[in-house]
Parts: C-alpha cells; structure tokens; sequence
C-alpha cells in the first residue's frame, strides 16, 4: 500500500524546489511530513477529512496547518480534502444541517426546516450585491445548527477515515505476511 500510495504523490524534492514555497522549506521539508506509514496516512486522512468541510477555499491551508503541526503526512492531507468539490459540497452542509438540526432538538430548541440557498435569478436579486446579501440572509438563517453540524460531520468523518485507514492497512499488511509466508512454504517444498 505504501509503494502505490508513494507513486501517485508528489515528493518532497518538488517542494524544495519551487520558488513560492521557498520562505517555508525549513517547515515543509521537515521528514515526518513526507514519511508514509500507516500513522502518518490515518492522521493525513483524519486531518483532510476535517478540513474538508472548512467553507472557503481554506481547506488545503488547513489540512497544511494540521499537517505540520500534528506532523503527519503533508499530501495525502492535502489530497483527502479533494473529497470536497462542487458535486458533494450541497449534501455534506445539507447533512451538516441536520446533525446541528438533530443537536439542538436533544436540547430542546425547535426544529427549523432547510431552505434552499437563493438563486441569482430569483426576484429582488438581478445584481450581484442583491444576490450576495440574499445568500448572507440565508447564511445567518441557518447559523447555529449549520456551525454545529459542520463541526459534528467533520469530526465524524475524521474518526471513521482516521480508524478506517488503520484497519484497511492492517488488513492490507495481514494479506501481505500471509502471501509471504505461503510462498516461503512454497519455497521449502519445492526444494
């Protein structure tokens, strides 16, 4: 596992070589950000898991931050927010709501039902300001059980990756020893 994941990742060479990340080599180039083991991989998954739900375009800059200081493996953190795209985000805020939803009701707070987001064509919004300060309007709406359930979802999601990791290579390295072992059998009899 650790031979095909080390294949499809860049290495730490290309970081020393270009220029804009030049003011942060001493950090990035630090060895436990490009080691692969199954500690680093579960950690890198657990952090680009969580920072994937991080709204903006903050999510690599997190999965960095996590990265170096949890010093874990930098791009497969960077990678595992990729799960994050334009396809996925809507049902992941959309269950992120009702895990908050869920919250607040065991604390007794009334259930709200999820309102779709404005459309840049729906009335009252023909310029873009309109249009932003309806999506902001919706955004405060939402607010709390959305924060919460962001925090809730990502969390959830950094547990299962983080243990799923652990156990897939455990599984991974089990069929491996045991594959070696009957060759070695293999290997005896024949001779």
């Amino acid at each position: 596992m650790k031979h095909w994941l080390r294949k499809h990742m860049p290495d730490h060479a290309a970081v020393k070589e270009n220029r804009w990340l030049y003011p942060f080599r001493n950090t990035l180039l630090h060895p436990r950000l490009w080691h692969l083991n199954r500690h680093s991989a579960a950690g890198a998954v657990a952090a680009g898991l969580f920072c994937g739900l991080i709204p903006g375009p903050f999510q690599m800059l997190g999965a960095a931050i996590c990265a170096v200081i949890f010093r874990i493996n930098l791009p497969l953190a960077l990678f595992t927010t990729l799960y994050t795209n334009p396809f996925t985000i809507v049902p992941l805020y959309v269950i992120a709501f009702a895990l908050g939803e869920g919250m607040f009701a065991l604390l007794g707070h009334p259930r709200r039902a999820f309102v779709a987001p404005p459309d840049f064509g729906d009335p009252g919004s023909e310029t873009l300001s309109a249009w932003i300060g309806a999506l902001i309007d919706w955004m405060l709406q939402l607010g709390a059980p959305l924060a919460w359930g962001l925090v809730l979802l990502a969390s959830l999601l950094a547990v299962i990756g983080y243990f799923g990791v652990r156990i897939a290579w455990r599984i991974w390295l089990v069929r491996a020893w045991r594959r070696r072992r009957l060759k070695r059998r293999q290997s005896a009899i024949a001779q």
